[in-house]
């Protein structure tokens, strides 16, 4: 056996984690399996309640929250009651220990490598470079960064976008002009218009993450907080291809959302006061009485599928080994979409989902459906709603969305981390297991 590098030593750190995680539930299964049963249903209940506090109004409402409260409560006073509190508190720590080492092992064993099938160049310094820059986006992150004064100390045109100004516009006038490589600082719906102009003159793009959330940048492996050292692919950056997605005619960098989500993202109250909408919007879209989600397509074994509300479309598929790590994707040149719906319709639907979800299994949630293709048609008998990248369209059916393999050029700093954040995570599942286990013998391959 080859002696362990830092990759190899985190992955044994993250074995002996996981060996303590399954030593730790099976005291808890020998010492009182009801009591971790009664918990598992606590949480259970728990969902069940919030699913009725959120689709029901008035007193309903009420006695969702009321349910949610007292499950959980009572789920805790079990383990107490059962002197398993401190063995829980065991469990918490090993998956913690498991789930930082395990991250460690698979960067560390990341670095160096881009995890595309087309690997990074370095790119020469940009002759005319141009910066397109929303001052809003973000609560103001440009703004606060000075990015218009950093851009032009690095010899790139700063364009600080103002009420009123048409960005595609703007994107193809600078490329009229000369441009060879344009960026952008906003969101992930701004990336997606100047990447869209970018794939169509075959110049490089670069991502500057002045958004909220900055979805696209973190699969870039770009560092989120670090809106300045962004910069630095204009000048002393590497080059590669990444897919992009479309929908009908509308191109974009993460995901499109169609259903519930969709419906609430319409609302012009949406932007300002977020919870306040989906308080008052889910009643009248999943709550009793609740006209039918008017969608339908064929799910990943040719059947047809009527009765999903929620509905996510992805430029190349999110991890979804538990729900809670499904915002990042491997990567992003694979030439496929990720399609997930999820059918939840009755608080024993998400009862479900959260014990199976407590328990690494929300894969087995017989709701879900996920599964990947080049293309993907939706259909309906009116104009649907659709979320994407964050922003409220609505576009006539049938909705065809197709991978466009390739099609844009990324510049990003060497700096730049060359695995996404699902690269380098992993759960308690026998593949993750068995690749964690090469790393640490020195056989990663196998």
């Amino acid at each position: 056996m080859k002696r362990p590098d830092r990759a190899g030593i985190w992955a044994w750190v993250a074995l002996v984690a996981a060996a303590g995680v399954v030593a730790t539930l099976a005291i808890l299964l020998a010492d009182d399996v009801i009591a971790l049963l009664l918990v598992l249903l606590a949480l259970g209940l728990a969902g069940a309640g919030l699913w009725i506090a959120t689709t029901r109004r008035g007193i309903a409402r009420l006695f969702g929250f009321a349910v949610a409260i007292v499950a959980l409560a009572g789920g805790v006073v079990a383990l107490v009651w059962q002197g398993l509190f401190d063995e829980l508190i065991a469990l918490v720590i090993a998956l913690a220990a498991f789930g930082a080492a395990s991250r460690m092992a698979l960067r560390r064993r990341q670095e160096g490598r881009t995890g595309s099938a087309e690997p990074r160049t370095r790119s020469s310094r940009a002759r005319s470079a141009v910066l397109l820059i929303n001052p809003k986006s973000g609560g103001g992150k440009a703004e606060r960064f000075d990015l218009a004064r950093e851009a032009r100390k690095r010899g790139i045109a700063a364009v600080v976008l103002a009420r009123g100004d048409d960005l595609l516009e703007l994107a193809e006038q600078a490329l009229s002009d000369g441009a060879d490589v344009i960026g952008m600082a906003g969101g992930d719906g701004s990336q997606a218009l100047v990447a869209t102009v970018a794939m169509r003159h075959h110049v490089p793009h670069v991502c500057i993450p002045a958004g909220t959330r900055n979805h696209f940048a973190l699969d870039l492996g770009l560092d989120r907080d670090d809106v300045i050292g962004a910069l630095d692919a204009f000048t002393d950056g590497v080059e590669q291809r990444i897919d992009l997605a479309r929908v009908n005619e509308h191109v974009f960098v993460n995901n499109a959302s169609l259903g519930v989500y969709a419906q609430v993202v319409q609302s012009e109250a949406y932007r300002d006061a977020k919870l306040e909408t989906w308080a008052q919007m889910l009643p009248e879209l999943l709550g009793p009485g609740a006209p039918a989600i008017d969608l339908s397509f064929q799910g990943p074994d040719a059947t047809e599928v009527r009765d999903a509300p929620l509905v996510l479309v992805s430029n190349n598929p999110y991890q979804l080994t538990r729900l809670a790590g499904a915002g990042t994707r491997a990567r992003l040149d694979s030439g496929r979409l990720g399609i997930v719906a999820a059918r939840i319709n009755a608080a024993s639907d998400v009862a479900e989902l959260v014990m199976l979800e407590t328990v690494g299994q929300s894969q087995r949630f017989r709701g879900l459906l996920e599964w990947s293709a080049p293309q993907f048609e939706v259909r309906s008998s009116s104009p649907v709603a659709v979320g994407l990248d964050g922003e409220a369209l609505v576009l006539e059916p049938p909705l065809q969305f197709v991978s466009l393999p390739g099609a844009l050029r990324v510049r990003l700093p060497q700096h730049s981390s060359n695995a996404a954040a699902a690269a380098t995570a992993a759960s308690l599942t026998r593949d993750d297991l068995k690749a964690l286990a090469g790393i640490a013998t020195g056989h990663p391959d196998r």
